[in-house]
Parts: C-alpha cells; structure tokens; sequence
C-alpha cells in the first residue's frame, strides 16, 4: 500500500526534526559557552583579553582571579552559609604570595651578599628558586645561568611569588625526590587540580591552559622542593669546604613522623595548611550551572608568622603589595589560630614538695606535622615559668620577656638544653642555632657549617632510627634527656617534660604558678648581627622592623592557683632516723607512726599532693586515717625533737 504525506505530517516531522537537533550540543568553537557579559566580567577581573601568549610559562594570579577570586553574584566560591572562600583572596596575603616581596628575606640575601660578594650571582639564583619559583624556572628553562633580585623585580610572573602555577603545575616525575629549590614542571600548559573531570572552557579560552585531574596536586611532595633546603657551606674567608649545611628539612622531618606513617594514608601539609570544607563549593565565580565540589581545600596556606605579616601589612604601600588590610587581618587571624591551637599542648602539674624545695613538671606535646618551630633557623620558642605568692611577690621566675624583646637570661650565644631548671639565670628555647667551621655562633646561612643545637620538638612518631634522620638530627644536650621524645621508655613521643625544681625560702602560705610557651619569629638575637650591616634592602628592612610589633607570640598557658606550701625552713626539718611512718603504700588509708617513747608527737598535718591542707590532727597520736581520695600524701609530723616530713600512697 502505497504511503501518502499530508502537509500537516510534514510538518509534524520537520518540527520533530529542529527540536531533536537543538538539543545537541554541537559547538564548532567552545567559546559559544560564554556570553559578552561573561567576557567583559573576565576582563574586569583578570585584566587580559585573550589567552596567554603561548611564549610565558606559566600564568600570574591575576590571569586566574576572574573564575577562581570573589563572586560579586555569590554563586560561586561560597561556602555553605554564604561565607567568601574564593582561593584568590585567601592566598594574596599568605606568605606564599608575599614571598618575592618579603623586606626580610630580600634584607638577608642582601646580608649574604655583602658577607661574600664573589658568590652573588649564584646566591641570588638559588634564593630565587623558591622565592620567585616561576621566574626563576622560566629563564633557567630559556637558557639563563643566573637569575638575581633585579630580574625579578622586572617579572610580573616572579614577582607573583610561589603562585597558582607554582604548585599547580608541578609534575608528577620527580615528586618528593627533589630539594632546595630544584623541581620539576610540567611545560605542556596544564593546570592540575584535584577534581575529576574539570569543566575546562574558562580556563582553556580565558587563561589558555587546560585543567587536568591529578591525584599528586595533593601528595606533600608537591612542598617538598623548597621546604628541604641545603647549602654549600663556607669557611670564614668564603672559601667553600665541599660539605653542605641542611638549612631547614621540614619536608623530611614530616617524612620522619606519624603523620607520613610510611605513605600509608598519610596527613599531608595540605591537611593542615589547606584545611577542607566537605561543602560542595562551586570552584568558579560566574557560572551558576556549576555543580559543587567536595572536598574544598581553602587556601589560607597559613603557617606561623605573624610578625612578618603584621609588619608587611604596615608597610604594603611601600612593598607594592595590592591587597586589603580586611584581607591580611583575616589571615593574621588564622595564624594566630593556627599556631594556638594545632601547634602544640601544655600539661603542668605539681611533681613533689621536699622541706624548702617545690617540684612542677611542664610537658609539652608537639601537635604538628613537623617539628615545632621548623623552617628558617630564626625561628624559636620559649618558656616563661613563675611562681608568685598570694600577695603578689615573685618567688622564682625564668625565661621572661625583657623589654627589647630579649628572654631574660640566655647566654649570649647559645643557650643550652634543660632538663632541670633550677636557677633563674636558665630558660628552656626550643631552636636551631647554626655553627661556623670554627664551631661559632653564626646567622649568616652560608656560613653555616654544623648544628650547635638542635632542640625543637620533634613531630609524633619521630625516630633517631629513621633513614631521614640524617637530615633532622637533634642536636645537644636534648639527646640525653630521657623524656625528651620519650614516655615510658618508647621513643617517638613528640613531647619534652621541664622539670622546674625551686625553694620556697621558708615561705608558708599560697603559690600561683604560670608557665606560658612563646613562639618568636623574628628576635633580636638572631637579627642583631645583619641588621649591624648596611645594604639598602638592610636599610628598609630595619626602619620597618623598628617601628613593627615585635612582640612574642603567646601561644599556650597552663596555671596552677592557689597551692598550698609549707614553710619548712630548712633549719626546722630533722632526719629523724628514729621515726617511721607504715605501711606505705596503705591500701585502707590507716599508717602508724613509730617512734621513741620518750618522743611526744605534738601534730601531724597531712597535706595532699597539690599541697592543699587537708587533715590536721593535735595530741599524741601514734596512728592516723589518710583521707578517702586515694593518691601521694605528705605528713608533717611535729614533734620535740623537730619537724618530720613523709611521702606517704595511699593506694
């Protein structure tokens, strides 16, 4: 049978037709994704009209704040609560961004320099490596043997310091295996992320890169390159000695922890430094059919500096550093969280009191992944230990805060490792102090030729065994302190306990106790000798340092108020071979005294171990009750012949 159309069947199909093929989403350019208001939002953000010249090597974080910076719609880079996470914001005033323009660091190259000026060349190009990591890369990859300050003032990518395409475009080859500033990048214009499947038309017609998923965008190689350092040290005369200096090693000194746990899992730098949302957070501002992503990881990249962050945020104008003061003052305030709360824990706790001499122990826990402080050798942490009667006097007092911001009582190199402190002219710091070939003090970096010290606290599961051990050693008196990295034998802790053993001078009445642990920066003693020199970059750097707030970075208090102490001078206090106090320990709390019988008891008090008052008995009794709470006690027992004092347990 023959088939017949009628004009309406036709049109019926035609229709079918169009509908069917306007659904499919041929594109003969991808660019059809975008609109004009699209492209003129991107060029207001990103300040370029078309993809990167297919010459540079890697884009600036301008080239990349038009999608990834603050959404002015809020659809994208927004958290769950419609709080701002856009990964510009957050990462322009980390120290990461801030690094080519850091006053400091430029002050100390130049301090290098002036020490032996026939290095400077390869000085300033190893300094660059990791400061200015994309410029340095790009003329090193073109052929230049040298790349100094001056041609990176010059380079707007440079000058971008350790940016987006620093860490996005590590490659893969060589992760976790290169140091001190060598690395590997991938030169075939792509931009790694941690996302699978990544909507690339923004970023490959905008920016002209491609995204691409990697699972090593968050491997803690992608640190390691510049955060293991070594030198080629010197001798005096600048002569070079053919050994080399391990600056800083925090890549390894993770790899020697728990937290690397043999690659098995492992809390990455990120973990801590990139801490993640599990909001699906859409990734680009101006595109609302955009699906979240989970995990987000913010790019704070915050560490523990806010000294110098402070003083950069002062003097921004002058170090042409373009960002807002709200900015800097939300990634102070991270730092300042950072290193109050993931840093370290304190425990104090009062660990005996002997006739006139008081017994506190402090314990502090390194929390980090690394050891506490890490990185640059200038960086320190103290302890401030007092002990202040109820009135306000002070009986005994260590490592406290002169007004130049000098510890009090450190000698005037290298103070050494405590175990027990027990004079005030000894405070315990927690620091690496570099050796000359002379076995001197020394700050200047390339002089560095062996470890003085080396006291910081190691991470969790840090091991004197370990094969990186090499390159995180400790270093002084702290190798023979038996709870240093140590509890009940086992090592790998991450903890030091200080034993502060005091006399109470026969005082009687309450005790205050403080012990607060400081984290410095930038101090004075470590400063003093490069800030003595002359440079126009030592120059700058000292007006702004002068004028900056330099004060110590309190971050963690332990307190202990109101304890009781007895006024046992020691005069009073006799041997007293003649009397015993049993059974001790006492399972049922019940102790007898025995003594001469010519010997009358005139009162026993039984104190408990904060040193509380807690039984008071009168007459001549040869037998008394603990009270109920078991623990250590102690019995002041007068009699005619003096004063006695037992320790007794009561189990």
């Amino acid at each position: 049978m023959k088939k017949t159309y009628t004009k309406f069947s036709i049109a019926i199909v035609v229709i079918s037709c169009v509908l069917l093929f306007s659904m499919i989403p041929i594109r003969k350019n991808v660019t059809e994704y975008h609109s004009e208001a699209e492209y003129n939002y991107y060029k207001t953000h990103a300040m370029v009209a078309a993809p990167i010249d297919s010459n540079i090597m890697f884009p600036t974080a301008g080239n990349c704040d038009g999608c990834h910076g603050y959404d002015p719609q809020g659809n994208g880079m927004v958290d769950s609560y419609g709080n701002d996470v856009n990964v510009h914001d957050d990462w322009r005033t980390s120290m990461m961004a801030l690094s080519a323009k850091d006053p400091f660091w430029r002050a100390k190259v130049s301090h290098e320099i002036l020490v032996n000026p026939s290095h400077s060349l390869a000085l300033q190009t190893k300094c660059t490596t990791c400061h200015a990591p994309q410029g340095h890369f790009t003329a090193i990859l073109r052929g230049a043997e040298h790349y100094t300050i001056a041609e990176m003032v010059a380079d707007t990518t440079a000058m971008d310091g350790v940016s987006c395409g620093a860490c996005h475009m590590k490659s893969v080859e060589n992760l976790g295996q290169e140091f001190s500033g060598d690395a590997t990048y991938d030169t075939t214009r792509v931009i790694y992320g941690p996302y699978e499947m990544p909507f690339a038309p923004p970023m490959t017609d905008f920016v002209g890169f491609v995204p691409e998923f990697s699972e090593h965008i968050n491997d803690a190689g992608i640190c390691a390159s510049c955060h293991t350092l070594q030198t080629n040290s010197v001798d005096l005369a600048g002569n070079f000695t053919g050994e080399k200096f391990v600056e800083q090693a925090t890549y390894h000194e993770w790899i020697n922890s728990a937290y690397d746990d043999n690659g098995t899992n492992p809390t990455t730098c990120q973990s801590c430094h990139m801490p993640q949302l599990e909001d699906q957070i859409v990734i680009s501002a101006n595109y609302i059919f955009l699906e979240g992503r989970s995990p987000y990881g913010l790019h704070d990249l915050v560490g523990a500096n806010t000294t110098m962050l402070k003083l950069m945020k002062e003097n921004k104008e002058s170090l042409n550093i373009d960002a807002s003061d709200e900015h800097f003052d939300e990634t102070i305030a991270k730092t300042l969280l950072m290193l109050q709360q993931n840093s370290l824990s304190t425990d104090l706790e009062m660990a005996d009191l002997d006739q006139d001499t008081a017994y506190f122990d402090l314990k502090i826990t390194n929390r980090a992944g690394h050891k506490f402080p890490s990185g640059y050798p200038s960086r320190r942490a103290f302890v401030e230990f007092i002990v202040t009667t109820d009135l306000g006097d002070t009986l005994f007092q260590s490592g406290v805060m002169q007004p130049n911001y000098e510890v009090n009582g450190q000698t005037a190199e290298t103070e050494p490792h405590f175990d027990i402190i027990n004079s005030e002219d000894q405070v315990q710091i927690y620091e690496f102090v570099l050796g000359d070939v002379n076995g001197d003090f020394t700050t200047v970096l390339e002089r560095a030729y062996v470890g003085l010290k080396d006291n910081r606290l190691p991470p969790l599961g840090f091991s004197t065994s370990h094969a990186s051990y090499d390159t995180t050693l400790i270093i002084g008196n702290a190798l023979t302190d038996s709870d240093f990295n140590y509890e009940d034998g086992t090592e790998g802790s991450g903890s030091d306990i200080v034993h502060y053993h005091f006399p109470l001078h026969g005082y009687t009445g309450l005790i205050n106790i403080s012990a607060k642990v400081f984290y410095q920066a930038l101090p004075p003693k470590w400063l003093n000798p490069m800030l003595a020199e002359n440079t126009p970059e030592i120059d700058s750097f000292r007006t702004m340092y002068e004028n900056a707030d330099l004060s110590p970075v309190l971050i963690s208090t332990e307190t202990m108020d109101s304890i009781f102490v007895q006024g046992v001078g020691t005069k009073n206090i006799v041997e007293a071979n003649w009397l015993k106090v049993f059974p001790n320990p006492t399972s049922d709390g019940w102790v007898s005294i025995s003594k001469p019988a010519d010997v009358d008891i005139i009162e026993i008090k039984i104190y408990d171990f904060t040193g509380r008052l807690v039984k008071e008995v009168k007459n001549n009794f040869e037998q008394v009750r603990l009270p109920e709470n078991g623990g250590l006690f102690l019995l002041e027992i007068e009699t005619e012949r003096g004063r006695v004092v037992r320790k007794i347990l009561r189990d």
